[in-house]
């Protein structure tokens, strides 16, 4: 079946559940879910690539500054992001994790790429990292 993503009810912000068979694509789910709050990922072409390297304490952290880097190139580059490969999550020596991917997409064109609701901020709000019937389920809230 593969993996996905999903966008849930919130008060006042973004609730985004992700899923995948694996950990690493659970997490290209989750930036797929937080791309498609701002625009129809569908609309936006694979035209550049940017490598990224995350790294955090734990997974929580690690999929924290996953989600910023991303949402820097944005706020930076008026980049949109519709492609996600992640190439692998590895625990490190010190008990850190460390993801290595890269994502594709092109700049902002207000004449091809629909306005939706611009994401402002990752939060560790309702983060949670579980795995469940056999697929990893990330739930996670973003700041409009």
């Amino acid at each position: 079946m593969g993996g996905g993503f999903r966008h849930l009810p919130h008060t006042a912000d973004v609730l985004i559940e992700a899923w995948g068979d694996t950990l690493e694509e659970a997490f290209e789910y989750a930036a797929l879910g937080v791309f498609e709050v701002m625009t129809d990922t569908s609309r936006v072409e694979a035209r550049e690539e940017r490598r990224i390297k995350a790294e955090g304490h734990d997974l929580e952290a690690l999929l924290y500054d996953w989600i910023e880097q991303l949402l820097y190139y944005f706020d930076a580059e008026q980049l949109l992001f519709s492609k996600f490969k992640v190439k692998h999550i590895t625990p490190t020596a010190s008990g850190n994790y460390t993801l290595v991917a890269s994502a594709w997409g092109e700049p902002y064109d207000p004449s091809r790429h629909e306005s939706r609701t611009l994401v402002k901020a990752m939060t560790y709000h309702m983060m949670e990292i579980r795995r469940v019937d056999n697929k990893v389920r990330l739930r996670f809230v973003v700041d409009i």
